[in-house]
């Protein structure tokens, strides 16, 4: 990527731009390294991007903590700094969670998987065999079942491999906009499914035909040819081919003064 600004700076960029003035974010869980800069720090330094420019009033949900002080930000992500940090509200209960998720709370999410095919359906459950036997057991679905069936705008965030972008999940762990040609309005679910899928070569929309997954723009320097050898199916071309509008260099300066100085959750 340019010298003047990272991958990830330029997905938190990106990111950014999708957060509206008033927007309720979950910001869900990542265990280490790429999982956790993809699942959490990225929207959190997009979202602190969003308040200081066009959204002051966005703010985030993350683990049991409401609208945490973004201008404050933990020096680590240890148990006890996270808990101490300043926020509107601490939730004890993860039933309330589960209830704003119900009820249409949150406005965007942030989802990763370890596979996602072209109408959106993740997995994060388990990986089989040829045959359809269990290969190996992964995380499970958490609440990500729930993400793709109430959030307002659900986006993906997952790396360009082949592994990951597959023809059909073996497992559905939250459904996209269409399985085995039954679109998702048929299960009653309130969502509208995936809105985008952001990744560390392109960013994806699923406005193909019957939600099929289409290509929104190449980061710079990125060729079409590039992002399809790393894909397991050929999502739609658009006649034009948008470049993804990279970081100004003042939003790369508050990421790095202000948002993430010490560099704990663009790290990866």
């Amino acid at each position: 990527m340019s010298a003047q600004y990272t991958t990830n700076e330029l997905l938190a960029a990106a990111v950014a731009r999708e957060i509206a003035d008033g927007d309720l974010v979950f910001i869900g869980v990542g265990t280490t390294d790429r999982a956790f800069t993809l699942a959490c720090g990225v929207g959190v330094v997009a979202t602190g991007l969003a308040q200081s420019a066009h959204a002051p009033d966005a703010s985030i949900y993350w683990g049991n903590l409401l609208s945490p002080d973004l201008s404050r930000m933990p020096q680590s992500w240890l148990q006890d700094t996270f808990t101490r940090w300043p926020a509107a509200s601490q939730l004890t209960e993860t039933a309330q969670k589960n209830d704003m998720l119900a009820f249409g709370r949150f406005d965007v999410s942030f989802e990763s998987a370890a596979q996602v095919d072209r109408y959106g359906n993740l997995n994060i459950t388990r990986l089989n065999h040829p045959d359809g036997s269990i290969k190996t057991r992964l995380i499970g679905c958490l609440a990500q079942t729930e993400h793709l069936a109430f959030v307002r705008k659900p986006i993906i965030m997952v790396d360009l491999k082949q592994r990951t972008f597959v023809e059909e999940v073996d497992y559905v762990t939250s459904l996209g906009h269409q399985r085995h040609g039954v679109p998702r309005q048929s299960y009653g679910l309130s969502g509208p499914g995936p809105q985008l899928c952001i990744t560390d070569k392109a960013i994806f929309d699923f406005k193909g035909e019957g939600g099929g997954m289409r290509i929104r723009s190449l980061h710079p320097g990125v060729k079409l040819d590039e992002v399809l050898e790393l894909m397991g199916f050929a999502p739609e071309i658009p006649a034009t081919l948008a470049e993804t509008t990279p970081p100004t260099a003042a939003e790369v300066k508050l990421i790095r003064t202000k948002i993430d100085p010490n560099r704990t959750l663009l790290r990866v």
